[in-house]
């Protein structure tokens, strides 16, 4: 087995990052090596999110993603906007490529994602009230998640559920499936999808529960309290998912606060997957090779502290290619320089958070 060096804070800053991204890099890429197999030695996946689009027009894209991932989750692709443009249309046509290209290719897929605050057709906003809400939810799960009943490894059920900032005592967001249905909502959506696709994981979803932040502290312990009424009360629910949207300079991470929440909710005998990951580089310097470098760190720090615990069962990227990722847009750089977030560049090559992933896949 090829064994990742060890690369300390002190000798990359002394190895500089041009050098350091050379000597670690080189060797490793003339061996048949992806952060898939290092992933799977220590029997966890790893996988990327990728768009119907981006797969279907760039073959080398495809070609990097089928050598790198072990799982697919559709980036949009399968959410109600795209899925359910009318209230007696589904159109499937993207999801049913997907899948037939993770078949083709060996892949496992995520559906993402059933129920979710935003991305909602017009046509919902419009007709959906308290009294026909319910039977439209149910509908929807039964006709997506059954459509493709077996294929799906896992589902994000319900995606963002918990907003503690809207102030409801239980930390639920007031969403508009909150408005028509009350907290019942999230219960209702995981029994209908184990009845869809009853051998599917069934996964809640959720952002913000990585940093000793007043907010992500209290989020988190909202989090696991939804959690776990949803055991006590016989919810079908299989897994957190932890979406670990990064920040490259915040540096407020409490390694021994986020084990103990791991270790919380593994208790409540859940699985945990790593499933939107990625580090934006927004406040870090200007020059691409420190940039890496501080990326890098941040992923290394989070994986080793997350892969601790013995529940986590995958790692997932938003994305796998610093040219395709929802961070150009949704948080650009105050010196329009390109974001580079991601394990792989614009051009498909390697970088230093590959390797960091990698080593912190090899150190489990």
């Amino acid at each position: 087995m090829v064994k990742i060096p060890k690369i300390t804070r002190r000798k990359a800053m002394y190895l500089g990052g041009a050098t350091l991204a050379t000597t670690l890099l080189t060797g490793w890429l003339k061996q048949p090596k992806s952060l898939k197999t290092y992933a799977a030695r220590k029997e966890l996946i790893y996988g990327a999110a990728a768009a119907y689009s981006k797969l279907s027009e760039n073959q080398e894209f495809a070609k990097r993603f089928i050598e790198e991932c072990a799982i697919l989750t559709p980036e949009n692709d399968l959410k109600w906007h795209k899925i359910h443009p009318k209230p007696n249309q589904y159109d499937f046509s993207r999801g049913d490529w997907l899948i037939e290209f993770a078949k083709r290719h060996q892949l496992q897929m995520r559906g993402h994602n059933l129920v979710w605050h935003q991305s909602l057709p017009k046509w919902l906003k419009e007709t959906a009230n308290p009294q026909n809400a319910e039977s439209i939810l149910k509908d929807h799960i039964m006709t997506v998640a059954g459509h493709y009943q077996g294929l799906i490894h896992s589902w994000d059920v319900v995606n963002e559920g918990i907003e503690v900032r809207d102030g409801h005592p239980l930390g639920l967001r007031k969403s508009p499936w909150f408005q028509w249905l009350g907290k019942d909502y999230i219960d209702i959506a995981f029994r209908v999808a184990a009845e869809a696709d009853p051998n599917a994981l069934l996964f809640y979803n959720d952002y913000d529960l990585d940093y000793d932040l007043p907010h992500q502290n209290a989020k988190r312990e909202a989090v696991f309290n939804l959690l776990k009424s949803l055991k006590e009360q016989g919810t079908p629910i299989h897994g957190l998912g932890l979406q670990a949207h990064l920040s490259g300079p915040e540096t407020r991470f409490n390694a021994e606060k986020l084990r103990q929440f791991l270790a919380d909710v593994a208790s409540l005998d859940l699985k945990i997957m790593v499933t939107e990951m990625d580090v934006h580089d927004r406040g870090l310097p200007y020059d691409y090779e420190e940039r890496d470098r501080r990326i890098a760190e941040v992923y290394e720090m989070y994986l080793s502290t997350v892969l601790e615990e013995p529940n986590v069962i995958g790692v997932l990227t938003w994305g796998l290619s610093d040219r395709y990722t929802w961070l150009s847009k949704h948080r650009p750089r105050n010196d329009n320089a390109p974001v580079r977030p991601l394990p792989l560049d614009r051009e498909f090559k390697p970088k230093l958070a590959w390797e960091s992933i990698a080593r912190s896949f090899d150190s489990k």
